[in-house]
């Protein structure tokens, strides 16, 4: 689209932030004084549009530029998914294991990372473990030191997970100290989101469980965007993942009043 179209449509802030983000998307990353003169408008007016942008999600500021919001995929089943990023899961399991006292109750949610953590659990004495997962519960099944709470609700079979009704009406009879979970897409401004809308409603009960939530991710898994929101990112109190995760993602997180760990 020339210049003179581009004009026209411009008599709207809101039209030119459409013509804005769809510009970063087609490009994957821009600098402002591309927009600046693409645009034929000044830097100044081109960052408060970035930052606006940002605000809502669609795309993330970066020096001098911005670039698009990586749109998370719908996620493949559990099994695949296990040797992904395994060296990095096991670290962060190993040093979420270590934020878990003796006699604690903790849930452990579903997903690759957090059985990971129940794989480090081995040496707690008197724990309660409360987990909607499968895989998750027959790891510590053999361990007589601690007690694990299965939930119910409907299977999940990629997951391996139990979700729905069953579950929600069930998490309301249940308190924790800890609330561990795993998601797919973490986002600053957008906070954490999911694909499955049924797992989302799930999710959402099982962060209001414990007065601390621990979010376990991989680097793969921040700077993404899914379909509905579980919640927004101050909902979490910790952060345990890997060195590979963006150092500006980091000092976000930080600025907004979550401990992060890297290991």
């Amino acid at each position: 689209m020339r210049n003179a179209t581009i004009r026209g449509y411009m008599q709207l802030n809101t039209e030119r932030l459409q013509l804005i983000e769809r510009f970063i998307n087609e490009r994957q990353h821009v600098r402002v004084a591309e927009l600046s003169k693409y645009f034929e408008v000044s830097e100044p007016t081109i960052r408060r549009d970035l930052q606006k942008l940002e605000e809502m999600g669609r795309i993330r500021r970066a020096h001098g530029g911005a670039s698009a919001v990586e749109q998370a995929m719908p996620e493949p089943p559990i099994a695949p998914r296990v040797v992904e990023c395994i060296e990095e899961k096991r670290r962060i399991g190993q040093a979420t294991a270590q934020l878990i006292q003796d006699g604690e109750t903790i849930f452990l949610g579903s997903g690759t990372t957090t059985l990971e953590v129940a794989r480090y659990l081995h040496e707690k004495k008197n724990l309660t473990v409360i987990t909607n997962a499968i895989n998750v519960a027959q790891c510590l099944a053999s361990n007589p030191d601690i007690n694990v709470i299965i939930t119910g609700g409907v299977l999940r079979h990629s997951e391996l997970s139990m979700i729905g009704y069953i579950i929600e009406q069930t998490l309301k009879e249940l308190h924790a100290d800890k609330v561990i979970v795993s998601m797919r897409a973490i986002s600053v401004n957008e906070g954490l989101t999911n694909h499955n809308l049924l797992e989302t409603m799930t999710d959402r009960k099982i962060i209001q469980l414990a007065r601390e939530v621990i979010l376990v991710a991989d680097h793969s898994k921040f700077g993404k965007v899914s379909t509905a929101v579980v919640a927004p990112i101050t909902a979490v109190h910790k952060v345990v993942t890997d060195a590979q995760t963006p150092q500006e993602t980091i000092q976000s997180l930080r600025a907004k009043g979550i401990t992060v760990i890297q290991v």
